[in-house]
């Protein structure tokens, strides 16, 4: 009796669990969020800076959070690498097209050169800059009432690749800083100025130079073209920037020509950095088409952190991440209650004891999160993990499905774009009147709330699981197979075994992310409850180097109760 007793017990408690897994303890039956196939609201056509993830996948993510469909070029028109991309081609692609969307957002150096590398490099003919200038015309004829929003990078401080002599791109670079800071009113050495330009071979330093004064030509003319009303808004980037160069030489060139046409920061905005600016150009017209203008509060580590200059910035962590805001038409509060978007700054060096600040940072998030959308802008002077305030959130087990942004690369300019793009298209979905629909409502709330955390997941993984710290484990592993140059591979003789290191060692940190409390844990959306039970992904190199990986996340979440 008493080992039938045992027997049916065992059966019972078996019974119980079986019915627990069909029927869950909580209010809502437990689903996974689906992925809908409903079409976007509207389009926006865009030329990407290149074909690399940030500045043509990222734009196409956002897109979905803003419910855009983001129409990109055919890839055999892009540029891939050091292959321009075909200029011609892809104006003519541009005029079949445009008619089709509701914006436009263009890339001048892709329309010109191929892309940013190849503006780098590549030396263009008369011809080709009235070609571009007769397409950007003949564009606004053939559509009179499209947005055509235009952006062209300046050129970076470093030589070209075509100035390889390590004593000339050494001296060329100390010769650019002293010019500039002779040319900003600083007191400067002219005899070693002197001395550097004697030193450096006539041609290199006249190609050189000639760099500057071709972009600033090209930005001259498509002031030009704002002013005439070609372009509904053109913006200007510049690459890789320091305080002190030949490059902001034409930067205030430029500044002045913008001055002396009175033109607004709405008509010509002036920023620093290049591969964001496409998604902060995306996220200004949505947010003018639906008339926000989102207040961000910016809450940093340390006060210390709002006049660092970061490296390959040209101006201070503060300003970067203001100019950011008010390109989106966004502006900044003095008061976190005055505020819809709560923005951490972190910006890290460690030199100095950091931990001191981080650790109150990510108490400010863990208590101020659940109040208001808040978006974590996560850098570090060394590009090291150590630095960052992500791996202090995942030791308080911090609920990071409710950041409604985060970002961490490799300059604050990108860094700061992506946050606050991201951010503010959130901010959007959760100013709708249906803050948050089951899937039985199959609602595009849904699908906007799922391509936000999408985009959350793959920053988190990127930013700091590959770039602070798996990208030296993915170099190392290359170099011992045989690789010498991990920043220009030869991915033609291995491809296979590249991208094999890249998903083994992103396999292994997800599965160590996606076990901890912090990705489980449970966020509120409206009146539901939704819990992160797995994250899938797919990661390879897009180009022949492991600076960058094409990286997509699939968050599976749950449904599992109502507050």
């Amino acid at each position: 009796m008493k080992k039938f007793f045992c027997k049916s017990w065992h059966l019972f408690v078996l019974a119980l669990l079986v019915l627990a897994l069909v029927f869950p303890l909580f209010p809502h039956t437990t689903e996974t969020v689906p992925q809908e196939n409903l079409p976007a609201k509207r389009r926006i056509l865009l030329v990407p800076l290149d074909g690399r993830p940030p500045c043509k996948n990222f734009v196409i993510e956002l897109g979905k959070i803003a419910d855009v469909e983001v129409m990109t070029p055919p890839t055999e028109l892009q540029d891939y690498y050091s292959e321009p991309g075909k200029t011609r081609e892809m104006q003519t692609w541009l005029r079949q097209e445009a008619p089709k969307a509701d914006a436009v957002i263009l890339s001048i150096d892709q329309l010109l050169y191929g892309g940013l590398l190849a503006a780098r490099e590549k030396e263009i003919s008369p011809a080709d800059e009235t070609a571009l200038f007769e397409t950007l015309r003949a564009l606004r004829q053939e559509n009179p009432a499209l947005p055509l929003y235009a952006f062209s990078i300046l050129p970076r401080l470093q030589p070209p690749d075509f100035i390889d002599g390590y004593d000339e791109r050494r001296d060329i670079v100390k010769y650019s800083r002293l010019v500039g800071e002779e040319a900003a009113g600083k007191a400067v050495d002219t005899t070693e100025i002197a001395r550097l330009k004697a030193a450096i071979p006539a041609k290199s330093l006249d190609r050189y130079l000639a760099r500057y004064t071709d972009s600033e030509r090209v930005n001259r003319t498509l002031i030009d073209l704002e002013k005439e009303d070609v372009l509904t808004r053109l913006i200007l980037g510049q690459d890789d920037g320091e305080p002190y160069g030949i490059p902001n030489i034409e930067k205030f060139n430029l500044m002045a020509s913008i001055k002396d046409a009175r033109l607004t920061d709405r008509e010509v905005f002036l920023t620093h950095g290049a591969d964001e600016i496409a998604m902060t150009l995306l996220t200004a017209w949505v947010l003018e088409t639906r008339g926000e203008h989102p207040s961000f509060y910016l809450k940093y580590a340390d006060a210390s952190m709002k006049d660092i200059v970061m490296p390959y910035m040209a101006v201070s962590t503060d300003e970067s991440i203001r100019e950011k805001i008010a390109l989106i038409g966004g502006s900044v509060t003095e008061t976190q209650e005055d505020a819809d978007i709560l923005l951490a700054v972190n910006a890290a060096k460690s030199e100095s004891d950091t931990l001191k600040s981080r650790l109150p940072l990510a108490a400010w998030l863990k208590e101020s999160a659940p109040e208001k959308p808040t978006a974590l802008i996560d850098t570090s002077y060394h590009f090291e993990e150590k630095e960052t305030v992500l791996p202090l959130l995942i030791r308080e087990n911090f609920p990071l499905s409710m950041l409604a942004a985060y970002a961490g690369w490799n300059t604050m300019s990108n860094t700061a774009g992506t946050a606050v793009a991201a951010a503010a298209l959130h901010d959007g979905i959760n100013s709708d009147d249906d803050a948050i629909a089951s899937p039985q409502r199959g609602s595009r709330i849904t699908r906007r709330r799922r391509a936000s955390l999408t985009f959350l997941e793959n920053r988190i993984l990127e930013d700091n699981f590959y770039l602070k710290t798996g990208i030296t484990d993915v170099n190392h592993a290359l170099r011992k197979a045989g690789y010498v140059n991990t920043a220009d591979l030869d991915l033609t003789k291995n491809y296979r075994y590249a991208n094999f290191m890249l998903q083994e060692e992103m396999r292994a940190r997800t599965r160590l992310y996606k076990n901890t409390p912090s990705f489980h844990a449970p966020f509120f959306l409206g009146n539901e409850a939704f819990e992160p039970k797995d994250l899938r992904f797919t990661a390879a190199f897009p180009w022949p180097r492991t600076f960058e990986i094409d990286l997509e996340t699939t968050p599976i979440i749950e449904l599992f109760k109502t507050k």
